[in-house]
């Protein structure tokens, strides 16, 4: 009878080292995936035979028709565009800063964000636009 109990303990299969390692993989691909970054609204961009695709993009920043900057979903003004770019480019400081502008918004203020981003220390900035 001894023989029959220590029978049915020894076809028993341990699922703890199992589960261990279906977490650590759970976590090495949640820290290691790659989320997309968006600016926080749509805008038009304009269309350009040059278009070149760029990789690492740290910090998209929107520039919409009305002439509102918005940068991680959030609006922001352009007095305190420069200090918003150096805390994010203070955690990345080698991605590029790309400039999303509508088609309909103002030079002056599309220039004025390429100012503030240059002055925040960013090692590329790049303006967005559609392959024709």
């Amino acid at each position: 009878m001894r023989n029959h109990a220590q029978a049915d303990e020894a076809e028993e299969i341990n699922m703890t080292p199992m589960l261990d390692i279906v977490f650590i993989m759970l976590i090495f691909f949640i820290v290691t995936a790659v989320f997309v970054k968006e600016a926080g609204v749509s805008v038009d961009k304009p269309i350009a035979v040059s278009a070149e695709l760029k990789q690492q993009a740290a910090v998209l920043i929107a520039v919409t028709s009305a002439d509102q900057v918005w940068v991680n979903r959030k609006k922001v003004e352009i007095k305190a565009l420069r200090t918003v770019l150096e805390r994010l480019l203070a955690e990345n400081p080698r991605g590029t800063v790309v400039i999303q502008a509508d088609r309909e918004a103002k030079s002056g203020i599309t220039m004025q964000v390429m100012e503030a981003a240059r002055q925040a220390g960013a090692p590329n900035v790049a303006l967005s636009a559609d392959q024709s």
